[in-house]
């Protein structure tokens, strides 16, 4: 594995980010529309439907992701059953402020996994790649005044966030095994997601069944649902997912989970663009500490 951060690896790495911003901001948007983990099915329901016409080979009884199916299934409950799942219910149940304070966490949970499990040693620069980057995502949450950081109250929806986050480390870390994968999968990223796509669906199906026998849900069908599953569908599930493993695979999880830092900074980027909060110097800071972070903790 290349633990050299070029150009390319930083761009695909830099997409989902701002991809995942704009899904927080859409699925707290419709969040009266429809239950969240109803949301998280229905959107990678999409999703395979978009793949088939690259990836329907996959499905066929005699291809080699059905000897495989254990390793899929893995990625399927983390990446797909459960990430975005946990998100949309931690949206539902906490503040915005909270669940990207608690998901600012990525990258100890990134080194602290890897040490623990996966043979990983964590280094000086490492730790201190972490220091900034974090640092960085406390001063767009604090918005340039460290001493609101002292005023946020967690919630148990933060604990959704919190598992979320541990789930897309450890899905993360499990794409670094590349051995394990069959080569025609590997090769293609259609067929790579679509691999995860199919017991993930059946994951979030079962989940999705629990939501609707635990209490009366409700779908409110329309355009706005529409637009709504059309984005979640493309672009943080298609394209951010095809983006974060090409981009772990090249340089690792622990360089990987700093670009993580950047999407409570896309995610202020946003609010500047649809609410006319117009960016300040903290943001500014803040980039540079995110991005300084991400750069000493890649280097050799």
């Amino acid at each position: 594995m290349n633990q050299r951060l070029t150009f390319s690896t930083a761009a695909l790495l830099t997409i989902p980010p701002l991809l995942w911003a704009g899904n927080a901001v859409v699925g707290r948007m419709v969040g009266e529309l429809v239950p969240p983990i109803t949301l998280n099915f229905m959107r990678w329901a999409c999703a395979f439907v978009l793949l088939l016409p690259l990836a329907a080979w996959v499905l066929r009884p005699g291809s080699v992701f059905w000897p495989h199916w254990k390793r899929y299934a893995l990625l399927g409950l983390l990446g797909v059953g459960c990430y975005n799942a946990l998100q949309y219910l931690a949206l539902r149940t906490s503040t915005p402020i909270n669940v990207t304070l608690v998901a600012a966490s990525t990258p100890v949970f990134m080194l602290g996994m890897g040490a623990l499990f996966f043979g990983q040693r964590i280094s000086g620069r490492q730790m201190l790649g972490t220091v900034l980057s974090i640092a960085g995502v406390l001063l767009v949450l604090a918005r340039g005044d460290i001493a609101k950081l002292a005023q946020v109250r967690f919630v148990p929806g933060d604990f959704y966030i919190l598992l979320a986050t541990a789930a897309w480390a450890w899905y993360s870390w499990l794409l670094t095994r590349t051995n394990e994968d069959p080569p025609e999968i590997r090769k293609d990223w259609a067929a790579f997601l679509m691999a995860q796509i199919i017991p993930g669906l059946a994951w979030s199906g079962l989940f999705t069944a629990g939501e609707w026998a635990a209490a009366p849900q409700h779908i409110d069908w329309g355009w706005p649902l529409a637009a709504a599953l059309a984005y979640v569908a493309i672009g943080p599930a298609i394209l951010a997912y095809r983006c974060w493993g090409a981009g772990v695979q090249r340089v690792g999880p622990n360089v990987a989970g700093f670009f993580s830092n950047l999407t409570p900074l896309f995610a202020a980027v946003l609010s500047a663009a649809f609410l006319g909060d117009p960016p300040r110097l903290f943001h500014v800071i803040a980039f540079v500490l995110i991005v300084g972070g991400i750069m000493v903790s890649s280097r050799r």
